[in-house]
């Protein structure tokens, strides 16, 4: 792909925890995309890896501005950007984003979202805010009544929509858990690379989570030794495990909604869709990246 000379292209960019994604638009069209390492993998100031990242189009050209989400507003990212309330309108996030130079380019970072369960529990967002007001511009239906919102992910989130604000979220660790419970003792050697997965394991991982996670973690490692299970099962009944068990949290105990958005990498909302399939909701799926990029020309207002 190529970039036009004039400085009219906007740089949008998606900054997590494990990866950097930028993508160079051109009257609204994404004409390249750029990768990096997440901010949790930096060796170096986030400034530099950006730099980095953006140093092949800044060859050919300089964007107008730069418009960033996710960790590059938290506190070890590139500036700390405060946390916009919940109840959290497209109007109050906008607000709270900071306007700063990257390199005398004008740059936008946004802000995280945050609330409270009824206990007063505090909980965070950053990244998957940006992708939830992008899914209100590409699905409209979702800026009024009544919506809840799964984003699957290193954090699995989920967010209640109530007339196109975000009026509450809920943070689960099963990404990050299920990737540190690859790397343990539950996997016999090399177990956690090899093997295809393995469909029917995910859904007895499934049934297995509603008698709790703890006390069927183990068996992972003894189904291994004693029942001659592949790598291949071992983790793709772990993987319906950890995700039964974030379902059975929200949905065990309450009548299911009538839908449910998904929004993320479509390997991901596959799994949770399949997991989903018990409880009768229907079902939108979103691409998480069509999400971001809408959120952040919302947050933008002119890309």
């Amino acid at each position: 792909m190529t970039i036009t000379q004039a400085m009219t292209g906007t740089v949008l960019g998606d900054w997590g925890s494990t990866r950097l994604r930028l993508w160079w638009l051109e009257h609204g069209v994404v004409r390249d995309q750029r990768d990096g390492p997440g901010i949790g993998a930096l060796d170096q100031p986030p400034a530099e890896t950006l730099r980095a990242a953006l140093a092949p189009w800044l060859v050919r050209a300089h964007p107008a501005r730069i418009v960033l989400c996710g960790m590059a507003g938290a506190r070890n990212g590139l500036h700390e950007v405060d946390y916009c309330d919940c109840p959290a309108g497209l109007d109050a996030w906008r607000d709270v984003a900071q306007l700063l130079a990257f390199d005398a380019i004008p740059l936008r970072i946004a802000a995280g979202v945050a609330g409270r369960d009824a206990a007063g529990t505090p909980d965070v967002m950053r990244g998957e805010e940006t992708q939830v007001f992008g899914a209100m511009a590409l699905h409209p239906h979702l800026a009024t009544g009544h919506h809840r919102i799964i984003l699957p992910g290193t954090h699995s989130k989920w967010v209640t929509l109530q007339d196109g604000r975000i009026a509450a979220l809920r943070t689960f660790f099963t990404g990050e858990l299920y990737a540190l419970l690859l790397q343990s003792s539950l996997m016999t050697v090399g177990a956690a690379d090899r093997g295809e997965a393995e469909p029917d394991a995910f859904a007895e991982g499934l049934a297995r989570a509603s008698s709790g996670l703890l006390g069927n973690l183990f068996s992972v490692r003894a189904a291994q030794l004693r029942d001659q299970r592949s790598p291949g099962w071992a983790r793709s009944f772990l993987s319906g495990l950890v995700i039964g068990t974030e379902l059975g949290d929200m949905l065990g105990g309450d009548e299911a909604p009538e839908s449910l958005t998904l929004i993320g990498e479509p390997r991901l909302t596959a799994h949770y869709a399949d997991a989903l399939g018990d409880y009768g909701a229907r079902l939108v799926i979103s691409d998480g990246t069509d999400c971001a990029i809408a959120g952040l020309r919302m947050l933008d207002g002119d890309a």
